[in-house]
């Protein structure tokens, strides 16, 4: 569905964060070096950022001032056992969509996440329907005319990184980004071959495939 940058040096919290992502059908690339998050958010594409402020070799704050002022401008959720209100708004001054103190609930950061995610792409729901398809990410739940679809982790992330997207063409490249793990290689028809099973599911009108650009989720014909 979704590549998340997971920024965060405690071993015991990342692992489980990054359980938690996989559950909810995200993938999570994991970084605890401020350096190497800030040189792997630079040069790869992330969805959203989850990012720890007590870093080291870069903290937190250097690294969203930097890629703020990059133009980068992907959602970014700061975590953070700093708890004083002037670094809140320090942190969000310098670009930070939303922050978490330390500790939290998993469930907590789960929303606030689906929520700056949805802001970045204009939504105010979590619940999306174009046509006779509705994808619900909060529930994790895909249906078609009120009927849930049993769909593979795969399946899933294409529907809804399409529909997030649903207003450009997105290319195959991008696809294969965050709909597969970082450390998989998929062969070079499987996005094809994927791509088909899910238009049987939900209707081969609603993905349109551009030659040679990518694909994209448009709203059926009347």
């Amino acid at each position: 569905m979704t590549r998340i940058l997971l920024v965060e040096d405690d071993e015991r919290i990342a692992a489980d964060i990054a359980a938690t992502l996989a559950a909810q059908g995200y993938i999570a690339d994991l970084e605890a070096d401020g350096e190497e998050a800030w040189f792997r958010g630079d040069t790869e594409d992330y969805a959203a950022v989850i990012l720890d402020l007590g870093l080291p070799g870069m903290d937190g704050l250097s690294i969203l001032k930097r890629r703020r002022g990059n133009g980068r401008n992907m959602p970014v959720v700061v975590l953070t056992a700093r708890g004083a209100w002037s670094e809140r708004v320090e942190g969000i001054d310098a670009g930070a969509d939303d922050y978490l103190p330390k500790p939290f609930q998993m469930e907590e950061l789960i929303a606030r996440l689906r929520s700056v995610l949805r802001r970045h792409a204009g939504q105010a729901s979590s619940l999306t329907t174009i046509g006779e398809l509705s994808v619900d990410e909060r529930k994790m739940r895909v249906a078609v005319r009120g009927v849930p679809l049993n769909l593979s982790s795969l399946e899933y992330r294409l529907i809804t990184y399409l529909v997030r997207n649903r207003d450009r063409v997105v290319p195959q490249h991008e696809l294969i980004e965050h709909v597969y793990a970082s450390d998989a290689e998929p062969d070079s028809n499987a996005l094809e071959v994927l791509e088909g099973r899910v238009r049987r599911k939900i209707g081969r009108d609603l993905i349109e495939t551009r030659r040679g650009s990518g694909y994209s989720m448009k709203e059926p014909e009347a």
